[in-house]
């Protein structure tokens, strides 16, 4: 069996988990094992319809009043039991802020090994054995590992390194309702209050378009500007790890192999010199422009198109062009109406 843990946020099903089920219908496949999803929660019985739709054979409801909200504590203990109890050959993980605190933890219980942050799986045809491959030693090169001895083979994987299918609406899946012997007590933390922070840009790995600026953008201001044809071109604000340590950009914000990995159609990069840690976060088929002074920097070789030069004429050019077109768009829907 593959088990995927699906995260649910306030009865919203986290992205990564269906891009997991999708991806544990294809490993399945080459071990001939069902796909087991399994999400934890209080009010989650609306989810089974969802995680079958996108691959479950089997859907695990962990559910109690105690899990309503996120507690490392109680959800270690209540999905230790279930991995226990169902003997899973493979446990698959989101890499989210969750998940990365979660899966540690959950490998520690079950004695078992963890490949953090993985950015591909398949199954290895002779052995059968989960390949997990990840970014090694500052990203400079690609680690597979193994684990031939403990079970399950447990990876977090980044989101958005995998497509989720389309959903299928006529599949029809077992669902099962978990409850965990868990009790207040086996919290050491207590969740008094909880603050939703509110997003006002798009998650980059869910953007289309992204305008992304490394150390050349050069300031805070410059990032303002980036943030301007960004929302012009219908896209969102990203940066490299450059920027991030610069304060210029939130973490949140960061593409490459310490931020996260993006797919858009169009990845814009602004004075980013495209070190592999970088290149390690934008994902096969995006059509990357990038402006830079330097005509040999390492993001000129991978882009589709390369523009050498100062970026503030070019941006500021990119931006006049935009908004005359967005002018025009706007006194063309007045004149209609």
């Amino acid at each position: 069996m593959i088990m995927v843990f699906c995260q649910q946020d306030d009865g919203n099903l986290h992205r990564v988990g269906l891009e997991l089920l999708s991806k544990a219908v294809e490993l399945a496949k080459d071990i001939d094992a069902k796909v087991t999803a399994v999400t934890v929660g209080s009010d989650i019985s609306h989810l089974a319809t969802t995680l079958t739709q996108y691959g479950a054979d089997r859907v695990i409801l962990v559910k109690s009043e105690l899990l309503e909200m996120y507690n490392s504590d109680l959800y270690t203990k209540a999905l230790s039991e279930v991995v226990e109890k169902e003997k899973p050959e493979i446990f698959l993980i989101g890499a989210t802020q969750l998940g990365r605190e979660l899966g540690p933890r959950l490998a520690a219980r079950l004695k078992t090994g963890l490949t953090a942050d993985c950015t591909h799986l398949e199954i290895d045809k002779e052995t059968k054995l989960l390949l997990m491959t990840r970014p090694a030693f500052g990203g400079n090169l690609m680690a597979t590992i193994v684990c031939p001895n403990h079970r399950p083979q447990m990876a977090t994987v980044r989101p958005g390194i995998f497509e989720p299918h389309t959903s299928d609406t006529v599949k029809s899946a077992e669902i099962v309702e978990y409850t965990p012997s868990i009790s207040f007590e086996d919290a050491r933390i207590v969740v008094e209050e909880f603050f939703e922070k509110v997003r006002e840009d798009l998650d980059i790995t869910q953007a289309q378009v992204i305008v992304s600026g490394g150390r050349g953008v050069g300031s805070a201001e410059g990032f303002e500007k980036l943030r301007e044809l960004a929302n012009l071109l219908g896209g969102t604000l990203a940066g490299s790890r450059a920027a991030v340590d610069n304060g210029w950009i939130d973490k949140d914000r960061q593409v490459g192999q310490t931020g996260k990995v993006v797919k858009p159609k169009l990845y814009i990069a602004i004075g980013i010199s495209g070190a592999i840690q970088h290149l390690a976060g934008i994902q096969e088929g995006t059509y990357i422009v990038a402006i830079n002074k330097d005509a040999d920097a390492p993001i000129m070789k991978i882009a589709d198109l390369g523009i050498v030069g100062d970026w503030q004429p070019i941006v500021n050019g990119l931006i006049k062009k935009l908004s005359k077109k967005a002018s025009k768009e706007d006194d063309y829907e007045m004149a209609r109406s």
